[in-house]
């Protein structure tokens, strides 16, 4: 069941956005496509896909000074053999580690996980976990997770079979896969489900997972799920014999109304409501939508668009990277284009007796300017929104022409 809310557009400016951090050319990071975690201490990491020694991706922090200032510093930079593309974002554990995916790279070229540990000195550690070999994986994009016993969860874009090609370069359609550590401190990968082009499951995940209290995971399929390859939100619950079962929430349709190809990870809220953006769709002339599934009892979840974004010129369209709750309950995230310059906004949607309306904090736009926000916003503890923009800022000399910034926005 599809149900659209009424909803209004607010054009009024709320907040200030102030670049903290300009990507620079090799050997500096550069082109994030990811979002940012932060330690305790308010400090921010995060990756360049681009950028290093070798230009196959760093991973950095950037060190909160005095006055609101920002020190960048290069905790490892990526040389194709340990991985290289880095589009997904760092994860902590409870130690204090950072884990994160490459894209490419590795032995067989599939991609890898990494952790980078703390030595001492400022000095970071990376060890290699796993190299995906095309059959049970290849190419992750996305975040890691952990459950409470400490096995990391991620997903593949490709890879999991040799026969179902969902790409002309790579085979498979993608997977979600669990890393369990071994005695002796390696890690063992299990494919939990390698999605297949069958007319009815999703393809090629783009995006990392949740958990919710009892281990299940969710998350959505950029593409497939029938003929519209609109994509799916799925779930995957854990039975006997490690056997995990596929259910598909959603399937996503080209229909006019509906959304289209989820790009950014869904988040809960209090009451296990599901909340999600597609890049496209959402009615006639509109670029994508942010969601909501909602339990409806026997198995099934009922759809609602909250918003559908306009490509009015004015609007912010394409929304990349997963939305994130304020205290009050207010959602907020990016475009990755649109707006009344054209190179992505920074939106909020406040609810109110049941419709969303939206406001957009802020308008991308000129050279200085960040361009292109990818990943998704984190806040501080002081209420301001953090992200990454993969083009824009002061340096140019990046594989896109500008390099990119990390951005703060204040209320």
């Amino acid at each position: 069941m599809l149900a659209a809310s009424f909803l209004v557009t607010s054009p009024r400016a709320v907040a200030q956005q102030e670049v903290i951090y300009n990507f620079g050319p090799s050997p500096d990071g550069n082109q994030p496509t990811a979002g940012l975690v932060s330690d305790a201490a308010g400090n921010l990491y995060g990756t360049g896909s681009a950028g290093g020694i070798l230009d196959d991706g760093v991973a950095f922090e950037l060190k909160r000074g005095g006055g609101g200032a920002f020190e960048e510093k290069l905790l490892h930079t990526f040389t194709g053999s340990d991985g290289f593309n880095v589009l997904g974002g760092l994860t902590f554990d409870k130690d204090g580690n950072l884990y994160g995916t490459t894209n490419g790279g590795g032995p067989y070229n599939a991609g890898t996980v990494f952790e980078l540990t703390p030595t001492g000195g400022n000095i970071w550690k990376e060890t290699v976990l796993y190299n995906f070999d095309g059959v049970n994986g290849n190419g992750p994009g996305a975040s890691l997770i952990f459950d409470k016993n400490g096995n990391i969860y991620g997903t593949t874009i490709y890879g999991g079979s040799t026969s179902t090609a969902c790409d002309t370069h790579r085979e498979g359609c993608g997977t979600v896969f669990e890393l369990v550590r071994q005695p002796g401190g390696t890690w063992a990968e299990k494919v939990l489900h390698a999605f297949n082009r069958n007319g009815t499951d999703g393809t090629q995940p783009t995006s990392g997972l949740i958990l919710d209290s009892v281990g299940n995971l969710y998350g959505v399929t950029q593409q497939g799920g029938g003929s519209a390859e609109g994509g799916v939100a799925f779930e995957l619950t854990p039975g006997p014999g490690g056997v995990w079962t596929e259910t598909l929430l959603h399937t996503f349709l080209d229909n006019g109304v509906d959304g289209f190809n989820s790009l950014g990870a869904l988040i809960f809220d209090a009451s296990g409501n599901l909340y999600g953006t597609t890049g496209g769709g959402g009615g006639t002339g509109n670029r994508g939508t942010v969601f909501e599934l909602t339990p409806a009892g026997g198995g099934t979840w009922t759809e609602t668009i909250l918003y559908a974004f306009k490509d009015n010129g004015t609007d912010g369209i394409i929304p990349y990277g997963a939305v994130v709750f304020d205290a009050k309950g207010n959602l907020y995230g990016v475009t990755g284009d649109g707006g009344n310059l054209g190179f992505g906004t920074v939106y909020e949607l406040t609810p109110a007796s049941g419709t969303w309306t939206e406001t957009l904090l802020y308008n991308f736009g000129n050279a200085p300017d960040g361009n292109y926000p990818n990943g998704p916003l984190i806040f501080d503890k002081a209420g301001n929104l953090y992200g990454t923009t993969q083009q824009g800022g002061l340096n140019s000399g990046c594989d896109f022409g500008s390099c990119g910034t990390v951005f703060r926005i204040t209320p």
